[in-house]
């Protein structure tokens, strides 16, 4: 993966009022969406195709404000008014906006936006964002770049207009890692690979010729860590994305697999096994110094950071069954937070810091859920014959996960649902998908 610069920057001449992340429910006085857990109506809003300023941005024009649409909606909060309803158009950036005419067409919010294209290859992205009903500008940014990032661009103005109108922070210019799998379910193929959060530029980090499993992004987004066969014992390695060197983490050929960093980088947590049991342990990466954090005769896996690096939260059986747990980081006692009905597993905590993900198993069918880091408030969000591997977007709104369908031409493909559980979607990938990582927002 190449590193991407990509500037932001204040265009004075037309910037009215800067993004700012507003608490909710202050919806009374500035055109938002408040987000509660009741059904939400799509805030309706017109995204005209972005102006080209010069020769060569045509082909980028209509492509910038589809994607920018295109993230608005995956969202579940907004709905785009179908062009052919446009009264007005767009042909000049700088011309005064005919607000009547979106008006009439109930239009409450209007993207305009505008590509130009340097002989460099340099591209400049400019969009503002309107109240239409209160006739006024709320945001306007440019965002420069390589044209080969126009889809970066793409979704960092509709971070932009997501964040002014939902007051919360953002998650389109993200990644993800995951399994891409191939072929029949008996021999099915596995490679490493990395997209853009909606399915876009996948690229390819191993072959198939080793199975690969559990891949996790590093707090920079420039690592990933994930279990492999290579050396045919399933072993935790650490590849850098750009390079794609690697190595592994233990080098006394444990058998070592389901990592996770910590919210610094330095360490990852991960189990070991050793004969019917495994345990927790803490690994840093630079010095080499494994550190065991779990004593006992149960299997404990699938460990998770919380974000302030304090806690962990691990699947165990240690009281019979498949259940989750919450121990400081260090180690330690550890508390049993899932009393519902069935098994739990896969625990991941919430960037946000307030809540914990999860796999639920019960008669018959798995659910992704999600609980309060106390185990309280507890909500299914999904159910099938198979859902699991649940991962947070950066603002720990979305979650992400794998379903697989039934019988011998089964197969797992990627999703992702709101944390209300209302917005559920599928993530199209060129091959099937399953182990999704979610990286952090993208610099």
């Amino acid at each position: 993966m190449m590193k991407i610069l990509l500037k932001l920057m204040a265009v004075m001449a037309f910037l009215t009022t800067p993004v700012v992340v507003e608490a909710q429910g202050d919806c009374a006085n500035r055109l938002c969406i408040e987000l509660l857990d009741g059904v939400i109506e799509p805030m309706p809003i017109a995204v005209p195709a972005f102006v080209a300023e010069n020769a060569g941005a045509e082909a980028f024009a209509t492509q910038l404000s589809e994607v920018v649409a295109s993230d608005l909606v995956g969202s579940g909060l907004f709905r785009i008014i179908d062009p052919a309803a446009y009264i007005g158009s767009v042909t000049n950036f700088n011309a005064p906006v005919a607000f009547p005419d979106w008006k009439a067409i109930n239009a409450q919010a209007l993207i305009t936006g505008a590509v130009s294209l340097a002989e460099n290859n340099q591209m400049v992205v400019k969009f503002r964002l309107f109240d239409v009903f209160g006739q006024e500008t709320l945001v306007g940014l440019q965002f420069a770049a390589s044209s080969q990032s126009w889809r970066r661009m793409s979704h960092k103005v509709a971070d932009q207009v997501y964040a002014r109108l939902t007051g919360e922070d953002p998650y389109f210019d993200s990644r993800v890692v995951y399994i891409a799998e191939e072929g029949p379910k008996n021999d099915r193929k596995k490679r490493l690979a990395v997209m853009d959060y909606d399915g876009a530029n996948v690229r390819y980090l191993t072959d198939d010729a080793d199975i690969v499993l559990a891949p996790r992004f590093s707090p920079n987004a420039r690592e990933i860590i994930y279990t492999s066969y290579e050396t045919g014992v399933p072993q935790v390695f650490l590849m850098n994305v750009d390079t794609l060197s690697r190595r592994v983490l233990d080098s006394e050929r444990n058998m070592t697999f389901a990592p996770r960093f910590s919210p610094d980088g330095r360490k990852v947590v991960m189990s070991l096994s050793n004969g019917a049991k495994s345990d927790l342990y803490s690994f840093d990466i630079g010095t080499g110094q494994k550190v065991q954090l779990t004593n006992t005769s149960a299997i404990d896996t699938a460990p998770s950071f919380s974000p302030d690096g304090n806690s962990i939260v691990f699947e165990s059986d240690r009281g019979g069954g498949q259940q989750i747990y919450v121990m400081p980081a260090t180690g330690g006692p550890a508390q049993r937070i899932s009393f519902g009905t069935g098994r739990y597993g896969t625990p991941v905590w919430s960037p946000r810091g307030d809540k914990i993900a999860f796999t639920n198993i019960s008669k018959g069918r798995f659910h992704i859920g999600v609980m309060g880091t106390d185990g309280s408030q507890e909500k299914l969000l999904t159910g099938s014959f198979l859902d699991e591997g649940p991962t947070w977007s950066p603002n720990g709104r979305v979650i992400m996960f794998f379903r697989e369908t039934q019988g011998s031409g089964g197969a797992p493909s990627l999703h992702s649902v709101d944390i209300t559980g209302q917005f559920l979607k599928k993530v199209t990938t060129p091959t099937f998908g399953s182990d999704p990582a979610w990286s952090k927002l993208l610099e």
